[in-house]
């Protein structure tokens, strides 16, 4: 397209009621599904992971935000439903995955105080077991764990153990 049709097409983009503007954006961007992640770390920096019933390999407490819920809430609601734990999120970091058009808001977070971390179990049937891992030894990961990790390390310029190695994805 010539630069001055280009310059034509947004102007008349732009006299459009927003509710058009916005369906139109809407009609030609592409969809993604949005999850909320969370790395739940206690006090001896060990962090809960979960087996799901439906993946290989073990992945983070969270799920797929419902719409209009805010990523902060639904990551809490998630971790709740999953295994029963409250917890404390901090500032998030967003992951975003092109090829399956997936974007996660990824916390990092720890137990609100008072709770039984080592008597954690299941509270969903989506949740086939759960444990507290030490970074340094990490059982076999999703693919969407490793990136999460690996993204909040940037964020928070740790000098953490190493989150994992493709060689350590699950399918």
């Amino acid at each position: 397209m010539s630069p001055s049709l280009h310059a034509l097409a947004l102007r008349a983009f732009g006299r459009l009621p927003r509710r058009v503007r916005r369906q139109l954006v809407r009609w030609g961007a592409p969809s993604f599904t949005v999850g909320a992640l969370c790395v739940i770390q206690r006090s001896d920096a060990r962090i809960l992971l979960v087996s799901q019933s439906y993946r290989s390999g073990w992945g983070l407490p969270g799920g797929l935000m419902a719409r209009g819920e805010v990523p902060e809430d639904a990551v809490r609601r998630e971790v709740r439903e999953e295994v029963g734990l409250e917890v404390v999120v901090g500032a998030p970091t967003v992951v975003v995955d092109p090829v399956p058009r997936r974007v996660d808001v990824v916390f990092g977070a720890e137990p609100a105080p008072g709770q039984d971390l080592d008597r954690l179990r299941s509270t969903s049937p989506e949740i086939v077991d759960l444990g507290w891992f030490d970074r340094a030894d990490l059982p076999r990961l999703q693919a969407e764990t490793v990136a999460s990790l690996a993204a909040l390390d940037r964020v928070d310029g740790s000098s953490r153990s190493q989150t994992g190695s493709v060689d350590d994805v699950a399918g």
